[in-house]
């Protein structure tokens, strides 16, 4: 296996990861995603460690926080051997304060995403959509201190325009906080708006990138042939209506995917379903 460093970090990443989204199947638009349990889960990490694969992405709401705990289970014991990534902001629960990216919702986050993965410390915590209520400063103080407590490692963002990720970064230089090393989103040949802002920008700041779906959503896999409708599971348009409803009142304005991905340096990463 190769490894890359992620960005300007100094932490050396595979060139491939897996992505956990298909771990639970809870709710409907997951389950359309898959249904893994703990058994076949642990199966798969044996199957990454033996090739070298040590890297896995998870978020907070995947299948309502079971991708985590399904995530937890099958590493229980080789800790120290794995790299783990999720992610906040989406909404998980039906308070006021349950979604978004402020310095309450992402502490409560943090501790229970730890909780779900039984460790005490996350590598890499992404922001998973960006949060135009909450002020940079706070989010990125946030993060800071929980850098500083030593519960996250490392720092991304997900999902975020051109804008909101250099905003990002200047309000982490102006202050001396703690910077994104990492910036995961879209990018296949079917999908290509990557190329306009964000890669140059990851390419000028040295943002390592992870990108979900290089395969389009299962369009480039070889299943689905020219003139040929696509068949069950949830479609990109449908997944992406789906996880813009439940987003878009924090003000959050992307969508949200998980599956393999790949990392390349100081700024390209591809995840495939």
């Amino acid at each position: 296996m190769e490894y890359r460093r992620l960005g300007r970090s100094g932490l050396k990443v595979p060139v491939l990861s897996l992505g956990t989204g298909t771990f639970g199947g809870v709710g409907d638009m997951f389950a359309k995603w898959g249904s893994t349990d703990v058994a076949e889960a642990t199966r798969l990490v044996d199957v990454c460690l033996e090739a070298g694969l040590n890297f896995f992405d998870t978020a907070d709401v995947y299948s309502a926080g079971a991708s985590e705990e399904i995530l937890g289970q099958a590493i229980k014991g080789r800790r120290d051997q794995v790299l783990i990534s999720t992610k906040a902001t989406f909404t998980t629960g039906k308070g006021p304060n349950d979604k978004g990216s402020s310095r309450y919702h992402l502490v409560k986050a943090v501790e229970a995403s730890l909780r779900r993965l039984g460790t005490d410390h996350i590598d890499l915590y992404f922001m998973h959509g960006y949060d135009a209520l909450t002020p940079p400063e706070e989010v990125l103080g946030a993060l800071d201190d929980l850098v500083r407590a030593g519960k996250i490692l490392y720092i991304g963002c997900s999902n975020f325009s051109g804008w909101h990720v250099m905003k990002a970064l200047a309000t982490s230089e102006r202050h001396g906080l703690a910077r994104y090393v990492a910036y995961q989103g879209y990018y296949s040949l079917v999908g290509r708006d990557y190329e306009w802002e964000l890669m140059p920008l990851a390419l000028e700041e040295g943002l390592g990138t992870m990108v979900w779906s290089p395969l389009g959503w299962g369009r480039l896999t070889g299943k689905i042939r020219r003139g040929q409708a696509a068949s069950g599971g949830a479609s990109a348009p449908a997944a992406t209506r789906a996880v813009r409803r439940s987003t878009t009142n924090t003000c959050t304005r992307s969508s949200m995917r998980s599956t393999r991905s790949r990392a390349r340096p100081a700024g390209a990463c591809r995840r495939s379903r």
